[in-house]
């Protein structure tokens, strides 16, 4: 089986690194991954290639696109964006086309996805067929009603299933799509996407840093667009009770972190032998699978990474929309993280949580977190 999988993230990574995770289950088939942000180093596996779309980011309240190329025209970059997307499609024949996200959000690509999706309807790349990969909980709309007319109007004709990647113990799709009953296509929940523990890696790591039997915190803010208010409270907290609960720091700003933010928490973590700060790594998985206690904003992803490694968190949700706040205070009443709230950030009650937190031991696993690999399965079903 071959599929095409389009990604396209435009302000953080998490979108990308959930997708990188259903193409590494995907082993046993080819998978072409289309990309078309900004530049992030990925690790594929081998029955993988990546095909990079001339890069596209978006302001902050998505009203425009913002060229990755320096002096970039838009409207040229658009144009050579879908001339290379159709001849990619009509180059590979591919069995399925996955695409992430769309048409519940990326609207903005309809542009290049409109047409690709239509020649599939069309079966002019033979007997391809559309899935969507959703994940979990949507964010709110202004106007809800034209939100769900628009994204019915497109994901009935053009799309052969929905993958909905949550536990519906957790989330359902009608909680924050109440026109999932218009929905004609077939819906699968595959259970949550998260990577596999990374236990001996953790080791591996443990012994690099040299640990012992010193706690590890990781303190993190996915891309690094926002959150880093939650850096630098956690910065401040470890220096607050270093002497009494001695433990390691390890702090990774972002690749997108502001550099004011990345150099003043570096100039600090210079007099705090115990902390350092990098803009990224890509093993955060094994930091976090040896980690005693996580600090992050509430991302999908991230929050996935903690429950796969049953490792205790304190997560700040993104305010400026319902997802995070949602799927973390749930999380915190099944006892799987604590939420830390933006409204009273600060280092005294930061310092507070992190030494609670350090004595809270492995948490359990009770949500389905095989959604990599049963998407796999699904996307095997759908095509025959």
């Amino acid at each position: 089986m071959k599929i095409v999988f389009y990604s396209q993230h435009v302000l953080g990574v998490g979108h990308l690194f959930r997708s990188l995770e259903i193409v590494r289950a995907l082993k046993g088939h080819e998978v072409v991954f289309v990309t078309g942000g900004s530049e992030v180093d990925l690790d594929l596996p081998a029955h993988s290639r990546r095909f990079r779309l001339p890069g596209l980011m978006m302001n902050e309240d998505f009203s425009r696109f913002i060229p990755v190329e320096t002096d970039a025209n838009v409207d040229e970059v658009l144009k050579r964006r879908k001339a290379m997307f159709l001849d990619l499609m009509e180059r590979e024949q591919p069995d399925i086309f996955l695409v992430e996200l769309f048409p519940f959000g990326r609207n903005k690509f309809k542009f290049e996805l409109l047409p690709v999706l239509e020649n599939v309807k069309a079966e002019k790349y033979g007997a391809c067929k559309s899935v969507c990969s959703l994940r979990d909980i949507l964010v709110e709309k202004k106007n809800q009603a034209k939100f769900e007319r628009r994204v019915l109007s497109t994901l009935n004709p053009l799309f052969n299933a929905l993958l909905v990647h949550a536990d519906p113990k957790l989330a359902r799709l009608e909680e924050t799509f109440p026109a999932a009953d218009g929905i004609t296509i077939p819906i699968h929940y595959t259970g949550y996407v998260a990577p596999p523990p990374e236990e001996d890696r953790g080791q591996a790591l443990a012994t690099e840093l040299e640990l012992g039997h010193t706690p590890l915190i990781v303190a993190s803010a996915g891309g690094g667009s926002v959150g880093q208010e939650l850096l630098h409270t956690t910065l401040e907290a470890s220096r607050l009770i270093a002497a009494d609960h001695p433990h390691r720091l390890c702090l990774f700003t972002g690749p997108y972190a502001p550099d004011k933010d990345y150099q003043a928490m570096r100039t600090k973590a210079d007099s705090m032998p115990w902390a350092t700060v990098e803009r990224f790594t890509n093993r955060f998985p094994a930091y976090v699978a040896k980690a005693a206690l996580s600090i992050s904003l509430a991302g999908y992803n991230t929050t996935m990474n903690l429950l796969s490694a049953r490792t205790y968190g304190l997560v700040m949700p993104f305010d400026q929309n319902r997802e995070q706040r949602m799927r973390a205070e749930r999380l915190e009443r099944m006892e799987l993280l604590g939420v830390v709230d933006p409204a009273t950030l600060n280092s005294g009650t930061m310092a507070r949580k992190m030494v609670a937190g350090l004595t809270r031991g492995p948490t359990r696993e009770n949500i389905d977190l095989n959604g990599a690999r049963n998407t796999a399965e699904l996307l095997g079903d759908i095509n025959s």
